[in-house]
This record gives structure tokens, C-alpha cells and sequence, in this order.
């Protein structure tokens, strides 16, 4: 080794390929030159251009409504308390008006099987929307470079301080740049804690330095992440790091929506003056201008074809339209299209009507009924559990009058936000009574633990029986519960 990622080749006989001038045979051969070959591509930095237009506007009108939702839902009270908090210390979770327990984890599944269809069905319409408009590393690398631009300038006044030697201007320029890299960073990272505790409390900490160690790990933990991720790693993450830019084609087709460049129409490309009839010079649309790279955030050529680094974004057809509204030409040389489209020469008419295909629809519906189930299931839902377990202290004992007796500890969840009123009854048995208090009260969103006492006359057979305990809210006619169980008779 000569050096980290070089290999040193200076025997012939290795059976290792090498570039040399040498001959290769023969005793007599003279040795060949030292060759290194790289086992890695530095990175190239990439400065992407300032661009403005239809994508771009969509791309921070995302950017704007994510990240309101993101900062603000903490700060929002909902009957007293914080709006969005899932409080893991007492293992409740509130999203509005919903109280929701680890017991309702079903509802977390019916979300990720959500959001994993509608990955699936915006990607086979339209490609990589998520990752071009929504997906945080995009936003966020977005808010980063925009910092970026107001405290360096614009591509080429960066790419002019890269090049520079230190000085007391670049030092302060790049001190600037990264210290308001890092405040953002922080603040993402106090707010991302701030739905786990609630965040006032949190910022009370935070100005009494009392943080506890988990909250101090989280908060510089996500704000390292953003700060590394969007400051400083970019487009790395979404070329090396993100499972999807790799399995992205299996989910495409011919008639899925990309940002295509029209061959036919721009080649062959070659700059020319703006007064300049292509058609006379032989040329295609295309002025070779470099501006579609110089724009993209991933550095890539979109001339070359569709690239799996290619995030969607729409940068390279802003800038495109651009140029070619400068030029006096038809807009659309790079655009969304599909490879149907492009080949058959589609109006837009027709690749709407296409976009409705069977695996589509398929998408679609299948999206459209969990989305129902869930919503129904939610509706639906009794704003109260109840768990009964048998105490194995004592499984079955004899009491006064002869009469059997089974204890049991009934865990009552009340995930309303008022006081619940419950009556207790219990039935299954000729005989059955219930020997506690029949009466409980459960606090606000309290979980409750009751031992309960039920007895049944001494002439019942011996073995098990299937009891039923019922729950009734006297606050609301609407809340009520049953729950089986077993009742053990000795032999």
C-alpha cells in the first residue's frame, strides 16, 4: 500500500492488471512502471446555482408548510396541555383530541402500511416526488444552502472563497456560515425533543441548564444529524446513504413521470448567439449552456439520461425554460414526461389519461381502504380499556356462607380527558356477585388499577367458568366495556 485507497503494483507476475509500457514476457523483460489504481472517487464539491420557477416555487412552498407544521405543532395547547406530545414516561401519546395508549399501536401500523402505499403511488405517477419536494434531507439541505447563499453569496462568489487562500475574510465568512448552521441545527433538535417532553418545560431547562442527560443526548443527537446531514454530507446521503435512490427503477415504468431531457429536439446541442437560426447551423434546441448542471443538487448531467441520483426536484427545467424563453425557443426541452410520451410524441392529455393505469388504480384503492378502515376504526373507537388479570396469590378460596371466591385485578385505561364515572357488574354464573365496590372513579387520561372480588354460591360445579365482566361510563351512555374472563371452582 502507498497510501490510503492506492494499490501498489510492482511485480509482474501478481495476477493483478496494470497499465504499463513494459514488456511482459520473457526473462529478460524490464520491470514495469509503478502503477496506483484508486479504490475510491474523492467527492467532488457542488455548489449548486440559485434557481427560480414553477418546480422551485413548489419545492419552498413545501419547504414553508413542513417545516410550520414541524416548529409550530408543539407550541399548540389542547385543553391545557400540549396539542402533539408522546409522552413515553407515562406511556401516553396525544394528537388532539385523540389519547392514545401503547395498546393502540395498531394505529401506528395503519400509518407506516399508509405512508409506505403512498411512496408506491406517488413514485409510480410521478417518480421521486417525495424526495424532490418533502423529504427532510431535501428540505433541509434546501434551508441550509439558502443560509448558505446570504452569508457566501451565490455559486460563483463560493466557488471563488473555496478557492481562496485563508484569510480573516473566509475564516469569518465560513465561521458565520457554520455558527448559523449550528444554531438552526440546535433549535431543530430542541424541537424534535420537544414532541417527546413537553417543550416549554423544556425551554425552562434549557435556560436553567437542568437538562437531563436523555434530553441533552437527543437534542445535540438530532442537531449533529441535521447539521451533518444537510450542512455538510448533502447529496451524499441521498446517492449513498438512502435505500430508495437504489430501489427506486423497480418501482418505475414506461409511463411513470421523470424529469426528461428531449433528445430529439435538442440534439445536436452548441452554443449560438440568440439572433442565430439553429436550423441553419445544424442544431438542436439545446445551447449547451451547462446551466441544468450547474443547478442540480446532486451534480448531475440530466443530457445524459435518467441517473439514480436524479431526485426529481425540477431545478434543471426551471433553469432550461429559462434559457430557452432567452432564446426565443418553445419551453419544455427538459421537463416531466415519460418515455411513452417522449417516444410516441403524447400530449399532456394523454399522459394524464395514462397515469390512471391498472397498477395505479391498484395503489390507489387498496391506499383509499386502509385510509377508511383506520379512519372508521378511530370513530369507532371506545375511549376506555380494560384488562383483567386473575391475582395468583389466590386463585379460588372459600368465605363466608361457603361461598367461592376468585380475585382479580382489572386495569381500567381511561383516555378521555374528563373524570369517568364507571359501574361495575359482573355476570355468567347463577349466583355470581361481585363482593368490592361496585362504584369507581378514573381520573383523566389515568390508568387505574382495581382488585375485585367476585363470589358465587357453594353448589356450583367444580372446574372453570366463562365470566363476563361489564364495564358502564355513568359520564356518557356511550362508553361501554366487556371483558371475559374464567371463574375457578375447587374440586
Amino acid at each position: 500500500m502507498s497510501g490510503p485507497g492506492k494499490v501498489s503494483h510492482k511485480n509482474r507476475h501478481e495476477p493483478m492488471n496494470t497499465l504499463s509500457n513494459a514488456p511482459t514476457t520473457g526473462h529478460g523483460a524490464d520491470e514495469p512502471d509503478e502503477v496506483e489504481i484508486s479504490l475510491y472517487e474523492s467527492r467532488k464539491k457542488i455548489q449548486p446555482r440559485a434557481v427560480s420557477g414553477t418546480f422551485a416555487n413548489w419545492r419552498w412552498a413545501l419547504v414553508w408548510l413542513t417545516q410550520i407544521l414541524f416548529y409550530g405543532l408543539p407550541w399548540l395547547n389542547w385543553n391545557g396541555r400540549q396539542a402533539v406530545l408522546f409522552d413515553l414516561l407515562s406511556r401516553r401519546f396525544y394528537l388532539g383530541g385523540l389519547v392514545l395508549y401503547p395498546q393502540d399501536f395498531i394505529y401506528l401500523t395503519g400509518l407506516l402500511v399508509m405512508s409506505a402505499l403512498s411512496l408506491f403511488l406517488f413514485t409510480a405517477v410521478a417518480g421521486r416526488l417525495w424526495c424532490g419536494y418533502a423529504c427532510p434531507q431535501t428540505v433541509y439541505t434546501e434551508i441550509f444552502m439558502w443560509i448558505e447563499r446570504k452569508i457566501e453569496g451565490d455559486r460563483a462568489a463560493r466557488i471563488r472563497l473555496d478557492n481562496a487562500p485563508l484569510s480573516a475574510g473566509k475564516f469569518a465568512r465560513r465561521a458565520g456560515k457554520h455558527g448559523a448552521w449550528i444554531l438552526f441545527a440546535l433549535w431543530t433538535g430542541f424541537t424534535f425533543v420537544g414532541y417527546f417532553t413537553p417543550i416549554r418545560a423544556l425551554g425552562m431547562e434549557v435556560l436553567a441548564g437542568a437538562l437531563g442527560p436523555w434530553q441533552t443526548f437527543w437534542i445535540f443527537f438530532y442537531s449533529f444529524a441535521t447539521y451533518g446531514f444537510a450542512g455538510i454530507m448533502r447529496e451524499q446521503v441521498c446517492k449513498y446513504m438512502c435505500p430508495y435512490a437504489r430501489f427506486q427503477s423497480a418501482m418505475f415504468d414506461k409511463d411513470t413521470l421523470i424529469v426528461t431531457y428531449d433528445t430529439a429536439r435538442g440534439e445536436p446541442r452548441g452554443s449560438r448567439g440568440k439572433k442565430v437560426d439553429p436550423k441553419e447551423k445544424g442544431l438542436g434546441a439545446c445551447v449547451d449552456c451547462t446551466l441544468c448542471v450547474q443547478v442540480c443538487p446532486t451534480g448531475i448531467d440530466i443530457r445524459k439520461g435518467l441517473q439514480y441520483e436524479c431526485i426529481g426536484c425540477g431545478a434543471c427545467a426551471d433553469v432550461c425554460d429559462e434559457v430557452m424563453d432567452k432564446f426565443g425557443y418553445e419551453r419544455g426541452l427538459v421537463k416531466y414526461s415519460t418515455e411513452n410520451a417522449m417516444t410516441g410524441g403524447w400530449s399532456k392529455a394523454q399522459i394524464i389519461r395514462r397515469a390512471l393505469r391498472p397498477r395505479v388504480l391498484v395503489y390507489a384503492a387498496v391506499l383509499a381502504t386502509i385510509a377508511v378502515a383506520v379512519g372508521v376504526s378511530l370513530y369507532l373507537r371506545v375511549p376506555m380499556k380494560v384488562d383483567v388479570i386473575r391475582d395468583r396469590g389466590a386463585l379460588a378460596r372459600m368465605v363466608e356462607f361457603g361461598r367461592i371466591e376468585n380475585v382479580y385485578r382489572l386495569q381500567v385505561m381511561n383516555a378521555t380527558e374528563t373524570e369517568q364515572q364507571v359501574h361495575l357488574t359482573v355476570e355468567g354464573l347463577e349466583g355470581i356477585t361481585l363482593a368490592s365496590e361496585p362504584q369507581v372513579s378514573v381520573l383523566p387520561t389515568e390508568v387505574r388499577t382495581l382488585a375485585v372480588r367476585v363470589q358465587v354460591p357453594p353448589d356450583i360445579d367444580s372446574g372453570s367458568h366463562p365470566i363476563l365482566f361489564r364495564l358502564q361510563s355513568q359520564n356518557d351512555p356511550a362508553i361501554h366495556l366487556e371483558e371475559k374472563t374464567t371463574f375457578l371452582v375447587p374440586r
